[in-house]
């Protein structure tokens, strides 16, 4: 073992983002910043403003006439034209009939923006506008639904239930969220010899786009490459929605044989994009007279859009994460996507979990209201235990949850300030306090299996510098600063001197999507596999030139003779030397030598300075039929405290202090899981407080753009902003013992919205109103606070 997988604190702490510097100097290349090429024409695309009509007619003719159009392209020119995820249902151009408000029609080619923009004022397409379903209520009413109904079911939830001393019913429901990305939807098509095209894209899922262009326009896979070097982040947003914009791209590249850009404004984005489904979910819950969870009933319903997307996979991890971090014997939980007249919603970080855990957390706030006790006290009865199992029948091992618990409490301050908070309320004035801490148990991995897997290539070169090339995408996370740090722990160098490249179909292929958080997991174990298995062959060079005459090393021929060449068993994977600070050590004669010369050694004697990596998550399972098995490898825990002040005369929230506390096994680069950490918290603060989507009467969305959608700003985050993660070393099993920290962050940010609820009881219990337990829409915007405040 190196002494690079011992690194300290401060080490850990030096070790920045690959690209840091270039964003900061505003040198990173994104899409849009590749040079124009000559002859080189931008493409737009024209989209529907009704949710649901037929399409009568199409006039391009007076488009066609401005000066610069070179093209208006339908959906004649797609050889598949239906395609999908899961379900092929979308079709990739509307052609008789849009079933959304941004659905996209025609594609517009020209030689600069100012005729796409003339171009499209001309278009002219007549509707027949019909009836359109915009809320889950109305599709359920209509039966209109994607996919079948699915239910996971342990116990006997309806005769428990019957039985139990306390029972609650209830539904919460749940808005939508824009990706809100910086970089829009972009992708530039560059058309080859030979029928070839390379496209150049901001997608987090290269090789779906290759494969899905190809079918498209009826071409071989092997005809497309897509290549991707960074994305100004994705969040889930460029997962699937990516990929028929780079078919737009190329159909105009293949028709015109010309080089062919496509960057969305973020108006158009944010109106053809889908969004974070949003949920109803109706809930019944049976408990005891100290809060324990005796029975639980669960009926998700969620709006999948038009088409299917990845909806239906975003709703069974909705309904696998429903127990969020609470043991339930007699649990039953149905989900059912609904087909509405709106966008197809997509993946968005923490996919279809945070629905199911801010469900649950509900519930805890309620049982706690119902019962007069703490919430946190109803918590830590029903928190899971070692060796219990989840309603799907894996075992919680590894399980921190009892310990994260007790001790954010006491490192929080918890119940002094409970407290404080009750005194405080007690006293009247406009503001009311309200707190609540709530956990994540969030589950990794695909539960798709055959999406479990990863690839890499790793090129040691001369100079002891290395490339990698991997299937993971960097969208700003730091899974290239991850990688490169595995390799360059794993060969003992400088992670200066390892060059993590861009994502491409032709190095890496067959890869999934950078998503469910195992972007690092996956991609830096193979490129680990890959580096070790140069490392053993070092290990073997090393070795026989140790046994040799000093006066061989780095040389072809002694003295008259020819020196005998060195023979590698690539059958012995072991390796039986150091890689520790650009020299390799061999503990048995004490000799060294640098990694240089090792290289030039294996060099000379033709030993492969390069391999190849794969790898997959094992013992994963999962049957979707039955709802059991263990469909993740394992879980990343956490614990957060949140403490909010509501304004009783005007509805405004503020975050007073956010105490988190995370498992994330054995942290490597801590600023960049801080950073993760920190930025996933925010975004999740968005989602259930401020992000509201606004859609008109007819179905059109009306919070398009910065001015109308209300991300967080620098002012809604916490005034007070603790992190800490735990030191757990037992965590062996994924790459140098950490765990993946992209999405679950973000449902630590639910204890904002449980703290939120939490202070409109003590609002309640101040006007006498001690047995209401206050009903609160997701997001907790300054309206929806106002008017629970005054009901």
């Amino acid at each position: 073992m190196s002494h690079g997988e011992h690194k300290t604190t401060a080490q850990k702490l030096k070790i920045t983002h690959e690209s840091s510097q270039l964003h900061v100097a505003g040198t990173a290349e994104y899409v849009d910043d590749r040079p124009f090429l000559k002859g080189e024409c931008v493409v737009d695309v024209y989209y529907s403003p009704v949710a649901h009509a037929e399409i009568l007619s199409i006039n391009i003719k007076e488009a066609l006439e401005v000066d610069g159009v070179l093209g208006i392209y339908g959906s004649e020119e797609v050889h598949m034209k239906i395609w999908g995820n899961i379900f092929h249902d979308q079709p990739f151009l509307a052609d008789k009939l849009v079933q959304y408000a941004g659905e996209v029609i025609l594609i517009i080619a020209a030689e600069n923006r100012e005729a796409l923009l003339k171009a499209k004022k001309k278009i002219k397409v007549e509707f027949k506008e019909l009836p359109a379903v915009l809320s889950i209520q109305e599709a359920r009413k209509q039966k209109l639904f994607i996919g079948p109904c699915r239910k996971i079911e342990r116990g006997e939830v309806d005769k428990v239930m019957a039985l139990a001393p306390h029972r609650i019913k209830g539904v919460i429901e749940m808005a939508g969220q824009d990706h809100f990305y910086l970089e829009s939807q972009a992708c530039i098509a560059y058309p080859k010899e030979d029928g070839q095209v390379e496209i150049h894209i901001s997608s987090q899922h290269p090789s779906e786009v290759q494969q899905l262009v190809a079918e498209a326009l009826n071409l071989k896979f092997n005809q497309v490459v897509c290549i991707v070097k960074r994305m100004g982040g994705g969040f889930g947003g460029k997962e699937s929605q990516a990929a028929p914009f780079a078919v737009y791209a190329t159909i105009v590249a293949r028709k015109l044989n010309r080089p062919a850009r496509l960057i969305l404004t973020k108006d158009d984005d944010m109106q053809i994009t889908g969004k974070r489904n949003p949920f109803e979910n109706e809930y019944e819950v049976g408990f005891d007279d100290n809060g324990k969870i005796l029975a639980l009933n669960f009926e998700l319903y969620s709006d999948g859009g038009a088409y299917a997307d990845l909806s239906t996979a975003i709703m069974e991890r909705a309904m696998l994460h429903s127990d969020n971090a609470y043991y339930v014997p007699n649990m039953r939980v149905t989900g059912q996507v609904c087909k509405t007249n709106t966008a197809p919603n997509t993946a968005f970080r923490g996919f279809g979990g945070p629905k199911g855990m801010v469900t649950m957390e509900n519930i805890i706030e309620e049982i706690a209201l119902t019962l007069g006790k703490d919430s946190l006290d109803i918590r830590e009865k029903n928190v899971y235990q070692k060796g219990q199992t989840t309603h799907y029948g894996q075992e919680i091992d590894d399980n921190v949850l009892p310990e994260i618990f007790s001790q954010l409490r006491k490192d929080a301050d918890y119940d002094s300030r409970r407290k404080e908070i009750e005194s405080f309320n007690a006293s009247g004035g406009s503001l009311v306090k309200g707190m609540s801490l709530t956990p994540i148990k969030f589950g990794i991995s695909f539960t798709t299996r055959f999406l479990n897997q990863a690839n890499a290539l790793v090129n040691v070169l001369p100079d002891g510098t290395v490339q990698v090339s991997t299937g993971a995408t960097e969208m700003g996370q730091g899974v290239n600063t991850k990688i490169a740090q595995v390799v360059s722990d794993s060969l003992g160098i400088s992670i200066d001197d390892v060059r993590v490249m861009p994502t491409s179909t032709e190095k890496n292929a067959n890869t999934s999507a950078t998503a469910a958080s195992s972007g690092s997991d996956l991609n830096g174990r193979a490129a680990e596999v890959a580096t070790e298995k140069i490392k053993a062959r070092l290990s073997q060079v090393a070795l026989q030139v140790f046994a040799r005459p000093l006066e061989w090393r780095g040389r072809k021929v002694a003295g008259a003779g020819t020196v005998p060449e060195i023979k590698i068993d690539d059958n012995d994977t072991t390796c039986k030397v150091i890689f520790d600070n650009n020299e390799i050590y061999d503990p048995m004669t004490s000799q060294r030598i640098s990694f240089k010369d090792l290289l030039l050694e294996a060099y000379l004697n033709r030993v492969s300075l390069s391999s190849y990596g794969f790898y997959r998550y094992p013992g994963i399972f999962y049957n979707k039929e039955t709802g059991q098995g263990k469909p993740f490898f394992y879980f990343t825990n956490g614990v957060a405290v949140s403490e909010v002040s509501l304004d009783r005369y005007t509805g405004e929230v503020k975050v007073l202090r956010s105490d988190l506390l995370m498992d994330l096994g054995r942290v490597q680069i801590e600023g960049i899981d801080y950073g993760q950490v920190t930025g996933a918290f925010v975004q999740g603060m968005g989602w259930v407080t401020t992000e509201k989507l606004y859609y008109n009467e007819k179905g059109v969305l009306k919070t398009y753009s910065p001015s109308t959608y209300k991300i967080p700003s620098v002012h809604d985050t916490p005034r007070e902003f603790n992190v800490k993660f735990i030191e757990n070393p037992l965590n062996e099993r994924n790459v140098k013992g950490s765990k993946a920290v992209g999405e679950p962050p973000l449902m630590l940010a639910i204890s904002v919205w449980t703290a939120v609820k939490n202070a409109l009881a003590y609002d309640a219990r101040k006007k006498n109103k001690s047995q209401k337990i206050p009903k609160l829409k997701l997001p907790a915007t300054q309206e929806a606070v106002l008017m629970s405040l005054e009901s």
